[in-house]
């Protein structure tokens, strides 16, 4: 097999951000319509594959204590698609490093499956090619395909419609978990998104030069999750006063469905002292200064 002088694999599983997360309205099958602006993190979980004759997982790292109760999860179930789709043979020691907070809003287990079908290609040698891969990732979950390559992008449908932006102007953003965690699902009743009459217009592609281009547009493009996620968890409310009175934050806002929250910053020196000062107020929040993937 042409990857089995491999002896590991390692692949990087960013976090994802929503800058911006409108929900255009429900759909008749039950899924919502989406467009959100997403950058990638310089922090993450990180998968790692060693040829073996049979799939197993090991999990490590701060958060993998909470998911010790769901063995099963998307990483086991990502390589057991990925060996089933292509007819590989083969298994793979898998370990999950997972240093991202569960059910936090940015992307974790989307990020962890498709880093395990990059590291599984990689592995086993195989070639599914892009369209399989991506189809492969939709019937992972909505979030999975745009994390298969970690670059900014302009998603929309259901996540599953994907345009990569050329770049953003350079920023940092410092990210703030509280420790609380939210179900999507739930989030997503407590929004009560109407009913659509028809597919929504696809979104159009912003570009932006400078980082006051890209917050000025960011305030009329919230995230519309961040009220009914509020209201389950008003600790939300609480991470993001802190971001806004932390020095040179440009704009606060919650990812996702919550409750990580993020705040954005011009520069990395701010971001860190920024980081620093919420940590020490706030010694039981989960608070990470970083850099974001194609800015610049």
């Amino acid at each position: 097999m042409a990857g089995a002088d491999i002896r590991q694999v390692v692949e990087e599983a960013p976090a994802k951000i929503n800058l911006s997360l409108r929900v255009m309205g429900r759909r008749t099958d039950g899924y919502h319509e989406l467009q959100s602006l997403v950058v990638f993190a310089h922090c993450g979980d990180r998968v790692m594959a060693e040829p073996a004759d049979e799939l197993t997982l090991v999990m490590r790292g701060p958060f993998a204590a909470a998911l010790a109760g769901d063995p099963d999860n998307l990483v086991l179930h990502a390589a057991r698609l990925l060996r089933e789709r292509t007819g590989v043979k083969a298994g793979a020691r898998l370990a999950l490093e997972k240093n991202l907070p569960v059910a936090s809003g940015i992307g974790g287990g989307s990020a962890d499956a498709a880093a395990t079908l990059r590291a599984l290609v990689r592995l086993w040698g195989t070639d599914p090619g892009a369209a399989a891969l991506r189809e492969m990732a939709l019937s992972l979950g909505a979030d999975v395909p745009v994390c298969l390559d970690a670059r900014p992008a302009m998603m929309s449908g259901i996540g599953e419609k994907i345009v990569r932006l050329a770049t953003l102007p350079r920023f940092h953003l410092v990210l703030v978990n509280p420790g609380i965690a939210l179900s999507t699902a739930e989030v997503f009743r407590g929004l009560s998104a109407p009913l659509l009459e028809g597919m929504p217009v696809a979104p159009t592609v912003p570009t932006f030069a400078t980082l006051d281009e890209l917050a000025a547009w960011l305030v009329g493009a919230a995230n519309d999750l961040e009220a009914p996620a509020r209201r389950l968890a008003p600790e939300v409310g609480t991470v993001l006063a802190a971001l806004e009175a932390s020095g040179e934050c440009r704009l606060a806002r919650m990812s996702g469905s919550g409750t990580t929250c993020f705040g954005v910053y011009a520069r990395e020196m701010a971001a860190r002292a920024a980081a620093a000062t919420i940590a020490q107020a706030h010694p039981d929040w989960w608070t990470v200064a970083c850099g974001v993937s194609d800015c610049g």
